[in-house]
């Protein structure tokens, strides 16, 4: 989610609460087209790795969509919708968990330059 821009991006353990879901994941986006765009990343990684949508919801309005992978919901909300809904204080006895930092992009490295001294030739005596 986070390399879309994500905003807010929490993560929360509600197994110990309810049997829907092991984990939330709860993101968003500023605008409709981005929310479609975090859905689709978030499926695609998903997939690549093994894990398929068991449903996905809402990606036609973009408001807010859903993604059920099983043991993770993620909800990826329009900021304005995220605010109506409110799901952090709706599940405020679960346990947020931290989401791990990413590293820093490497800045690439120059190949280093070779420099080549010519040293004129001797020129030949006749």
């Amino acid at each position: 989610m986070l390399d879309k821009k994500a905003l807010d991006v929490q993560i929360l353990h509600v197994g110990p609460l309810t049997s829907i879901a092991d984990y939330l994941v709860i993101g968003s986006a500023e605008s409709d087209r981005q929310t479609r765009a975090i859905a689709d990343h978030v499926s695609d990684i998903l997939t690549d790795k093994g894990d398929r949508p068991i449903s996905i919801e809402g990606t036609t309005s973009g408001q807010w969509v859903l993604m059920d992978f099983g043991d993770v919901v993620v909800h990826i909300f329009r900021q304005d919708a995220r605010e109506h809904y409110a799901l952090e204080r709706l599940w405020s006895d679960a346990k947020p968990l931290s989401i791990p930092e990413e590293k820093p992009a490497e800045e690439p490295i120059a190949p280093k330059r070779r420099i080549i001294v010519r040293t004129p030739k001797a020129r030949k005596s006749v």
